[in-house]
């Protein structure tokens, strides 16, 4: 179950963290990868790890706020691999504050790549995933997305939109055979969430039902699920990864 043989996939923010995590399954799973980030000494460390595990696997700098780096990206992955089937969308920035005295570069920059930039993914991956009439599109929202959180207007909005965009391509997309889904995680353990205070961490993990953080391969696992074909009737769906912490 599961296999992603044959498939090709292309990751965003994929040099750390969740992108990092779902490269190595997605590769595990047998998929070719594109790995895409502004960090192109880290992507060459997760190509390196798929490499030595025997798949296959491409870096190409990409900031997919910048619309001609995003071209750029996926015509360099089309080039090398021939077709795409799977796009996650994960690359996503934070620049908390509250929202009375946020700037606007604040607003403007956490819009433009966790929701902007998902959406110019979308359209180059969409381009072939219509031709070839199959693809698997996933998003990487939030639990603040559904639920809120102070000091992260910018965020929640960015990522609370993503949910929109999800069903919104879901809708559009689903005569040519191709689904669009999100993952929403909650408190996992990533370099997002290492600077918070341990105070923070523990008022966060008083709230979860399953007493923990979530870890990196465990978002991965439920993004491999929705990129396969067991999970080819799922579209338009959040698929919640949060230990309990939002139910419903």
């Amino acid at each position: 179950m599961f296999s992603l043989k044959d498939k090709v996939a292309l990751v965003t923010g994929a040099s750390q963290g969740i992108g990092r995590a779902t490269s190595l399954a997605l590769a595990q799973a047998g998929a070719r990868v594109t790995l895409a980030a502004r960090n192109t000494e880290k992507l060459a460390g997760v190509v390196a790890e798929i490499a030595a595990a025997g798949g296959e696997a491409l870096a190409v700098p990409m900031d997919v706020a910048d619309g001609e780096q995003v071209k750029s990206g996926f015509r360099q992955a089309i080039e090398k691999f021939g077709k795409l089937d799977i796009l996650v969308n994960n690359a996503a920035i934070a620049r908390d504050g509250l929202a009375v005295r946020m700037k606007p570069d604040d607003w403007e920059a956490v819009l433009r790549t966790n929701l902007t930039g998902a959406h110019l993914c979308a359209q180059q991956a969409l381009s072939v995933m219509m031709r070839a009439r199959y693809g698997r599109i996933i998003n990487v929202t939030s639990v603040v997305a559904e639920t809120g959180n102070a000091g992260q207007a910018n965020y929640v909005a960015a990522k609370a939109g993503l949910i929109g965009l999800t069903r919104a391509l879901a809708v559009e997309v689903a005569s040519r055979n191709i689904t669009v889904n999100a993952v929403a995680p909650g408190f996992v353990v990533s370099p997002m969430t290492d600077p918070l205070p341990q105070s923070v961490k523990d008022a966060l993990l008083a709230r979860v039902p399953l007493g923990r953080m979530g870890t990196d391969a465990e978002i991965a696992a439920a993004i491999v699920f929705l990129a396969s074909d067991e999970a080819a009737y799922i579209t338009g769906t959040v698929l919640d990864v949060n230990g309990g912490l939002r139910m419903g």
